[in-house]
């Protein structure tokens, strides 16, 4: 019989106040919890010195705490290569951060049709976004596979799963 393993992430708690609401905090209430691990939401860690990525993965050791995911945050939908470049150098040092921290996995996004508008726009469109002007969804799809791609030689070396999660509009 299989054991249901519960966690949170990081992101369940990073609107709810004004202040920023410290990694280890999180931790400590997924462990009141009784969860069994936390994702790490990339934009939520203060730094990315390995003292402090080594202290993340020590408080929850611990706790008796999983680290089991870094979400990450970039986006392949660009039409210029440098800009989907930079998006693929962030995922590979996120990659890197993972590893250190003895994550296994990393959600990477597909990306979006970035426009204006509100998040409440956005759930009246069902999450639907049109291309831009000139391009079709097959650009967006090939330039999110192809950044995909890149990554993976690292990610393999580095033993780290891409977990990817369509994001608005792709």
């Amino acid at each position: 019989m299989t054991t249901l393993r519960l966690g949170t992430s990081s992101y369940s708690y990073w609107h709810f106040t004004p202040e920023k609401t410290p990694l280890e905090t999180v931790m400590d209430e997924a462990h009141k919890l009784g969860l069994n691990g936390v994702e790490i939401l990339h934009r939520q860690m203060r730094s990315e010195e390995n003292s402090y990525l080594q202290s993340l993965k020590r408080h929850a050791f611990h706790l008796g705490l999983d680290l089991y995911n870094l979400s990450i945050h970039q986006d392949f939908i660009w039409e210029e290569a440098e800009e989907r470049q930079k998006q693929i150098d962030h995922t590979l040092r996120c990659i890197d951060l993972a590893h250190e921290m003895g994550i296994s996995s990393i959600r990477v996004n597909s990306g979006g049709w970035r426009k204006e508008g509100s998040f409440d726009d956005l759930i009246q469109a069902k999450g639907w976004v049109e291309p831009w002007e000139g391009y079709t969804k097959d650009d967006g799809m090939q330039w999110c596979i192809d950044s995909i791609h890149a990554c993976l030689p690292h990610a393999e070396k580095r033993g780290v799963m891409l977990l990817l999660e369509n994001h608005w509009g792709l």
